[in-house]
């Protein structure tokens, strides 16, 4: 049997990993800038982690959600204080995807409408409603496309108002800041408009913290930035550094029933153990702080090397902490191709000409340094 092809790979076989660093199979080393798609929030093989989840899976690795695991109880109460919605409910599932599926769905239970909308550039995931609300009709099945959704664009809030006024929208699902739709922000005046214009109009609003939060952005979520605070919020990629899991945090003002919603490995013993050796980082090493101050480190250094004659192809760079894109004007590939064959850097990527940087939140001034030196390097080429 034959993998299904459907990702494109760069020629390298990843096969450790320790901090902002992983090595290859011949014993290359390479500077990590994309953290697995943002997924390795504290660094690779951090030792805490790895004690942790050593330990549990000695005692237990898994049982059914038809009896207490009392790790979630404890997840819950631990990332509520984190984040600062302690008086929110949690419901833990198993990916980005899965957790919009969830919110969506809750949201449709609670207000008993079908309509959505999305942003234009908009990633979500790539199952049935995530994919419907994803703005990309390469991946959207003729299965998927139940017209569902209105697409609009970020920012433009008379356009939103006007759609929320019909009266018939379920919910509103946003990225504060989008990843695959090339590091697009939301501004607090429209974030802020959108909140009130959903309340008024009983349209759910859903933030889609799955890349910009988790303490990337250098607060807890993404929207925190903005003075809103939302329905339902999405977490994954960084909840489990690696671990696959996701959660849906939940307004008061939903009442669970049973049976509305279930999985069968969302938060099994294993992820919580993950998700809760995260959080013991994060705090313990102050990572969320310092993804705002390496952020703007890393801003900096980018903009003043986009102000040199060696980053006359940069166009843009922008972002928010540890998730930044750096907008040329020649295609990603050139860029980004030499940076992991000659100088062994992975970078993500968006569009055709964005390099997307979503390191681990525990990068350093040092690590910040080096990347610079070594995009100089290509540059400088072209």
């Amino acid at each position: 049997m034959k993998l299904f092809d459907v990702y494109p790979l760069f020629d390298v076989n990843i096969v450790k990993g320790q901090g902002c660093k992983v090595w290859d199979d011949k014993g290359q080393e390479y500077l990590d800038l994309y953290g697995g798609h943002a997924v390795i929030s504290i660094g690779h093989c951090h030792p805490h982690y790895v004690e942790m989840m050593t330990a549990q899976l000695n005692k237990l690795g898994f049982y059914s959600n038809s009896v207490q695991n009392k790790l979630q109880v404890e997840l819950a109460e631990r990332l509520g204080k984190a984040c600062g919605y302690e008086d929110y409910q949690f419901f833990l599932i198993n990916s980005g995807a899965e957790a919009n599926e969830n919110a969506l769905k809750l949201a449709s239970f609670h207000n008993g409408r079908k309509r959505v909308l999305s942003v234009s550039k908009a990633f979500h995931g790539r199952t049935s409603l995530a994919v419907e609300v994803t703005n990309n009709p390469k991946i959207v099945a003729p299965i998927n496309d139940c017209g569902h959704v209105t697409f609009l664009p970020m920012n433009d809030l008379p356009a939103w108002e006007a759609e929320l006024k019909k009266g018939d929208v379920c919910a509103v699902i946003m990225e504060c800041i989008q990843g695959v739709g090339g590091i697009q922000m939301a501004t607090p005046e429209f974030a802020q408009g959108l909140a009130k214009a959903c309340k008024e109009n009983g349209t759910v609003l859903i933030c889609d913290e799955i890349q910009c939060g988790y303490g990337r952005s250098g607060k807890f979520f993404a929207h925190q930035w903005l003075g809103i605070k939302p329905d339902l919020i999405t977490v994954a990629k960084g909840i489990g550094n690696g671990f696959p899991m996701s959660g849906l945090l939940i307004s008061p003002d939903f009442k669970p029933v049973y049976g509305q919603l279930g999985t069968t490995f969302g938060g099994n013993h294993l992820a919580c153990t993950a998700a809760l050796a995260v959080i013991d980082v994060l705090e313990q090493e102050n990572l969320v702080e310092n993804a705002r101050v390496m952020g703007d480190y890393l801003m900096e250094r980018l903009k003043a090397l986009q102000a040199s004659p060696e980053g006359k192809h940069i166009v843009d760079v922008r972002g928010r902490g540890l998730m930044v894109g750096v907008e040329f004007d020649i295609p990603h590939a050139d860029v980004r191709k030499p940076l992991v064959y000659e100088q062994h850097c992975f970078t993500g990527c968006a569009g055709t000409n964005l390099l997307r940087l979503l390191p681990p939140l525990c990068l350093t001034k040092e690590n910040v340094d080096d990347f610079i030196e070594r995009l100089t390097t290509i540059l400088t080429k072209l």
